[in-house]
C-alpha cells in the first residue's frame, strides 16, 4: 500500500518548491509534441504469451499491430497491421483467446460504438460483430475461458435500452441471451460467464435484479434511490455472493460482500475515511482477490495477497520514481504488461517475468517529450467561500518564479467525474507555454463520498461555480496570478463552466477557451442520447426540471447572458457531438456575434465529443496557443 496520506499542499510550499530551486531554461516543444500519437502503445500480451499486440500508426491513423514473442518474452521479427482503419484510430482493443483481436469503432465521434473481431493470422477481414446503423454496442463479459464467444449487449432492437447476446467472434453469429424490458442500465455475469445480475431504474429508483441460474426469472432484492449505491463488482469465487462498493448508510462508499438473499452487506473488506472505495481486483487462474484500488490525491493500492505483493515490491524497486501498473497478463499469470509513469512523463511500458523478475522494455510512450523539462503537478486545497474543502492540482511552470504568472483555470468535465495526479498533456502544454494551471475537484466531483456530491445537485452556475471562482481568488491572493492575465478553458462541462465564468463573473477571466461546452440547459436536456433517456429523471433531480424549475434553469444558462460577456471566446465543437449537440455551440457563438462581438469557431464534421483524430488536434491546440498568447 502507498503510504501518501491526502494532504493539503499550501500555496506558499508550491512556491517555495519551485522558487528556491536554479531557474532554467526549458526548451520549448512544438505543440504536435504534446499531442501526436505514440509510434507504439496499448501493449496487450496474448493469453499464450506468443504474440504482443499494440496500436501504432497506419494508413495515418492508429491501428492494431502484433509481434511474435520467443521463448523468453523478447519481441522477435517485424510487427505486422492486423487493422486498417482509415478515419478513425482505434478506439481499444483486447484479445479474445489468443487467436483473435476484438476492437472498437465509431463513425465520425458519433460514439455509436461497433464491435469488431480480427483473427490473428490475418486470413480474413475484420468481422462488424454488430453491424447496423445507429446502434452502439458494450461488452458484457469477454468470456475469458470461451475462446470462441463473447457477451455484448445492444441497442438495434429499441435505441433507449441493451439486449444481451451471446456472439461467436469468427463468424459474428448471435444468440440472444436476454431482452430487455425496457428499465434495465445494466447486466453482469458470475465466474462462469452466466447472466446473474441486472440493475434497473425507473429515473431516480435503482432495483438490483437477481437469478440463481440462468433458467430462473430475474427478481428484485432490493431497491435504492439514486444517491444510494450498492454497485455490484463481481462474484465471490463460488459464485453465491457479491462484492460490491456500496454507500448505504454511510457517505463514504467501502467495499463489502454482499448476500443476494438477503440484500445486505455482510463482511466489510476495505473502507477509508476520506475516499470513496471501488476499486477491487483478482487473479482469475488462482481464485484470490488480489489488490483494492482507491483515490486520494493520486491512485493508490491495498494488496491482499503475498505473489501480488511480491511483483509490486519488485517492480517499484526496478522503477524507482515512477508508479507501476500491470496493464495485461497472460492466462497463467507469469507474465504481465507493466506501465512505469508519474505526473511528468507518460513513460514506458515493459514485459516482466514473474518467475525470472526480468523487465523487457518495450518502449516509451513519448521519447521526445524529455521528462526534465515537463511540470510538477502539486495537489492543493482552498476552502469555499461556505467552508467547503476543495482539492486541485496546481502545475506551475519550470524554471519561473511563481510570482504575478498568467494562469489557466480548467475545470474538468463530468461533471460527476474528477481530476487525479497524472501526466496530462494538455497541463504540461500549457506550462511549457508558461502558464500556471489549476484543476479543482469543485463540489460534485466524484470520489469524495456522497455529501460532497449531492453538494452539487441544482448548483450548475451557483456553488459550483463558485468553487471554481474562489479558487481563482486564492490564487490571486496567494500572488501566483496575475489578475490581469487569467484564462478559463474546459471541455464539456468544463466548457459549460468556462462560459459560465465568463458569463456570470465577467471582470474575472482575460479569455476563454470553450471545448464542446453546454450553453442552454434547456436545449441541452432534450438532446441527449435516447439511451440516456432512463437516466432523465435523476438528471432533473441533479440539474434541474425544465418545466419546474424553468427560471433557476434560465439563470444558469449563459447563453441568455451573453451582454454580460467581455472576455474574447474561442469555441470549437464536433459536428456529430452525441452528448453535447452542435447546437449549444452554434446559440452562444451566434448570440454574441448578433452582439458584434466576433467569437473564433472551429467545427469539425468527422468528429464528436471531443477531437481524437490528430491533425484535428493539432489545428485545436495551435489556435488556443495563438489564442491565449494574444490576449494573456
Amino acid at each position: 500500500m502507498f503510504s501518501d496520506p491526502f494532504l493539503p499542499f499550501p500555496a506558499d510550499r508550491a512556491m517555495t518548491s519551485t522558487s528556491t530551486s536554479a531557474i532554467r531554461l526549458v526548451k520549448r516543444y512544438d505543440v504536435r509534441d504534446f499531442f501526436r500519437k505514440p509510434e507504439r502503445s496499448s501493449y496487450r500480451i496474448s493469453p499464450d504469451g506468443r504474440h504482443l499486440a499494440f496500436l501504432a500508426p497506419a494508413q495515418g491513423r492508429q491501428n492494431v499491430h502484433v509481434q511474435a514473442l520467443d521463448e523468453q518474452g523478447v519481441p522477435t521479427g517485424p510487427a505486422r497491421a492486423l487493422t486498417g482503419e482509415a478515419e478513425r484510430d482505434v478506439g481499444g482493443f483486447l484479445w479474445k483467446g489468443p487467436a483473435h483481436i476484438l476492437y472498437v469503432k465509431d463513425f465520425g465521434g458519433d460514439e455509436n460504438f461497433h464491435l469488431l473481431s480480427v483473427p490473428l493470422d490475418g486470413a480474413s477481414e475484420p468481422t462488424d460483430l454488430t453491424p447496423y446503423d445507429g446502434v452502439r454496442a458494450d461488452v458484457v463479459d469477454d468470456l475469458i475461458d470461451d475462446d470462441a464467444h463473447v457477451l455484448l449487449s445492444h441497442n438495434r432492437r429499441d435505441p433507449q435500452v441493451f439486449d444481451v447476446f451471446r456472439v461467436e467472434v469468427a463468424t459474428g453469429k448471435e444468440e440472444l441471451i436476454a431482452q430487455n424490458p425496457g428499465n434495465i442500465t445494466g447486466w453482469a455475469t458470475d465466474h462462469d460467464g452466466r447472466l446473474r445480475l441486472a440493475v434497473a431504474t425507473d429515473g431516480v429508483n435503482n432495483t438490483l435484479l437477481y437469478r440463481d441460474t440462468e433458467a430462473e426469472e430475474f427478481r428484485p432484492i432490493l431497491t435504492t434511490d439514486f444517491k444510494e449505491s450498492v454497485a455490484p463488482l463481481f462474484f465471490t469465487f463460488d459464485n453465491k455472493r457479491i462484492y460490491v462498493s456500496s454507500n448505504r448508510g454511510r457517505d463514504k462508499a467501502a467495499l463489502f460482500e454482499f448476500d443476494p438473499h438477503t440484500a445486505r452487506e455482510g463482511a466489510l473488506i476495505f473502507e477509508h475515511p476520506e475516499v470513496d472505495v471501488s476499486g477491487l481486483a483478482y487473479s482469475h487462474r488462482r481464485k484470490v482477490l488480489t489488490e483494492i484500488g482507491y483515490v486520494t490525491w493520486k491512485a493508490q493500492r491495498q494488496v491482499l495477497d503475498p505473489a501480488t505483493a511480491e511483483i509490486y515490491a519488485d517492480l517499484e524497486s526496478q522503477l524507482r520514481g515512477y508508479e507501476v501498473a500491470l496493464q495485461s497478463e497472460t492466462r497463467d499469470e507469469t507474465r504481465f504488461v507493466v506501465a512505469a509513469y508519474n505526473d511528468r512523463t507518460q513513460g514506458a511500458r515493459y514485459l516482466y517475468d514473474a518467475a525470472s523478475r526480468k523487465l523487457t522494455k518495450l518502449g516509451e510512450i513519448q521519447p521526445w517529450l524529455l521528462e526534465r523539462d515537463m511540470a510538477p503537478m502539486k495537489p492543493v486545497r482552498y476552502t469555499a467561500r461556505d467552508g467547503l474543502k476543495i482539492d486541485g492540482y496546481l502545475t506551475l511552470p519550470v524554471g519561473v518564479t511563481p510570482r504575478n504568472l498568467p494562469v489557466v483555470i480548467h475545470p474538468h468535465g463530468g461533471p460527476w467525474a474528477r481530476d487525479t495526479w497524472g501526466y496530462n498533456p494538455e497541463v504540461q502544454f500549457l506550462a511549457n507555454r508558461g502558464y500556471a494551471v489549476l484543476q479543482m475537484n469543485f463540489r460534485g466531483s466524484t470520489g469524495y463520498g456522497r455529501k460532497f456530491w449531492e453538494a452539487s445537485f441544482r448548483q450548475w452556475g451557483r456553488a459550483m461555480q463558485d468553487d471554481i471562482t474562489d479558487g481563482v481568488e486564492w490564487l490571486k491572493r496567494e500572488g501566483i496570478a496575475d489578475p490581469g492575465r487569467i484564462a478559463i478553458y474546459g471541455g464539456s462541462y468544463g466548457g459549460y463552466a468556462t462560459l459560465a465564468g465568463i458569463a456570470f463573473t465577467p471582470d474575472l477571466y482575460a479569455a476563454a477557451v470553450d471545448y464542446v461546452g453546454v450553453s442552454n440547459l434547456f436545449t441541452f436536456m432534450n438532446t441527449i442520447p435516447p439511451y440516456w433517456k432512463p437516466f432523465l429523471d435523476s438528471m432533473h433531480e441533479m440539474v434541474g426540471d425544465p418545466e419546474r424549475d424553468k427560471d433557476m434553469l434560465h439563470a444558469a444558462s449563459p447563453v441568455f447572458f451573453v451582454d454580460r460577456i467581455k472576455a474574447p471566446l474561442f469555441v470549437a465543437q464536433g459536428a456529430k457531438d452525441p452528448r453535447v449537440n452542435k447546437d449549444e455551440s452554434d446559440q452562444i457563438v451566434a448570440a454574441l456575434r448578433a452582439r458584434g462581438v466576433e467569437v473564433e469557431y472551429m467545427v469539425k464534421d468527422n468528429e464528436g465529443h471531443g477531437f481524437h483524430n490528430e491533425e484535428n488536434q493539432f489545428e485545436f491546440y495551435a489556435a488556443m496557443e495563438a489564442f491565449l498568447a494574444k490576449y494573456l
